[in-house]
């Protein structure tokens, strides 16, 4: 950039030598030529030929002519008008305003780039750091699984060993009293062949001494279906359920709090079914109980940990669910959102599902879930919504709540003729493997 800056600068200055009269030693003004081709200032050269009588000389070559002739050049005049606004103090001024912008422009731009190279740098860094942390805590939870099932493992082996020595003893014992008593069986016979073999010499007086005979249970019956069954049992299935109770979060077993429930919503007797109703359910008045909007909540309550739990939705045409603030005011009618407390999913006119931000975020679902599964992450503030069937994510909080959540829920009133479908709090209680 210098170099061609330099020969820039050169050529100026030879163009400007090339355009300096040589009388006056300045840029032409009013450049004419001569007919040595040779040019000046017209103001120039008739000065100079002012006063001389009969033939005149170019001062430059002394070439002489008969007469004071010479004719506007025009092409100079032009280039002699563009070098003087390219060397005027206001053109330099501008040039090199607009230099130091162009250099501070370009020094702008290229420190936005560093910076942008600095921040994809740090992006990847932490995509890396995040990355290898959840590499670490996926391992984790599989290592706890494969802990379980290995444990489990061990102990449906062990109990399968003992079982099996249980019942070989069984026979065992029998099988060493037969014996027993077949050794004392072939003596008494011997004994007896040998008292009949004397028979022939002697008359027998009477009978030899015999050993009494063992007294042998009855074989013990191996009931080869009792002993199989649990072995050829869904152990899988079994041992998946036996691990509910391992799992962490595993799903929590909610039940509703009838006391924060809206009066035209009825709860059956275990409290895991809601459902709302046109008829009004006596109540007592007090200030758990939502009054303007069909709502009602769990009775856990939730600060810190993990926690998920499963509700059933079935072919509802519209509800809400999520989790809800323990000081939101339940007696105002109020939007759901996470401004006020609530972080929900939700489903109106059957197929609209939407998150309960402001404005709500609309969901393109592949399919309708049938249910729902809900996940508390109370220290990362994060609150997830998955289909349970398939567990596929459906969306995710992630300025979660701060503070002590309920599980929320709303029926809704669904306004049809159709018998109000329920919402049901599921539960798998664990299952022991056991005959």
């Amino acid at each position: 950039m210098a170099a061609a800056a330099a020969v820039a600068s050169t050529s100026k200055g030879s163009l400007r030598e090339d355009l300096t009269c040589a009388i006056c030693c300045d840029l032409f003004r009013e450049p004419v030529m001569l007919a040595c081709m040779h040019h000046f200032c017209k103001p120039c050269i008739s000065r100079y030929w002012r006063g001389t009588q009969g033939p005149v000389t170019c001062p430059q070559c002394r070439k002489e002519f008969s007469s004071k002739q010479f004719q506007t050049n025009y092409l100079v005049t032009a280039m002699v008008e563009k070098v003087r606004a390219t060397t005027s103090d206001t053109y330099i001024k501008n040039l090199e305003k607009q230099l130091r912008e162009t250099l501070e422009s370009h020094r702008l731009k290229k420190e936005d780039f560093i910076n942008s190279i600095r921040r994809d740098k740090d992006k990847m860094e932490t995509i890396k750091k995040i990355g290898a942390d959840l590499q670490t805590r996926v391992k984790g939870e599989f290592r706890t699984l494969h802990q379980i099932l290995q444990d489990e493992e061990t102990c449906v082996l062990e109990q399968l060993k003992r079982e099996q020595e249980e019942e070989l003893e069984k026979v065992q014992h029998h099988l060493e009293a037969v014996e027993l008593a077949v050794r004392e069986l072939e003596d008494n016979i011997r004994m007896l062949r040998q008292a009949s073999a004397t028979t022939e010499n002697t008359v027998l007086s009477e009978l030899p001494q015999l050993r009494p005979c063992v007294l042998v249970d009855t074989a013990p019956e191996f009931d080869i279906n009792a002993f199989s069954n649990k072995y050829l049992a869904p152990l899988q299935y079994i041992t998946w359920r036996k691990m509910f109770k391992s799992l962490k979060p595993g799903p929590s077993p909610l039940t509703f709090d009838t006391d924060t429930a809206h009066p035209n919503i009825y709860v059956s007797r275990d409290k895991t079914v809601a459902v709302e109703c046109d008829t009004v359910v006596p109540y007592i008045d007090h200030s758990k109980r939502f009054l303007q909007c069909v709502n009602i909540l769990a009775a856990q309550g939730f600060q810190t940990g993990r926690h998920y739990w499963e509700v059933e939705v079935g072919s509802k045409p519209k509800w809400d669910l999520g989790v809800a603030s323990e000081a939101i005011d339940r007696r105002a009618r109020i939007k759901l959102s996470p401004e006020s407390g609530y972080w929900t999913l939700r489903l109106r006119n059957g197929n609209e599902y939407s998150a309960g931000t402001q404005p709500w975020t609309r969901l393109q679902l592949a399919s309708s879930p049938q249910s729902l599964g809900v996940f508390l992450d109370c220290e990362e503030r994060r609150v997830s919504f998955y289909n349970a069937d398939d567990m596929s994510l459906l969306y995710s909080f992630t300025n979660g709540p701060r503070g002590k959540v309920f599980p929320f829920f709303s029926p809704c009133i669904s306004g049809s003729s159709q018998r109000p479908q329920p919402i049901k709090l599921l539960h798998y209680p664990a299952v022991a493997l056991s005959g």
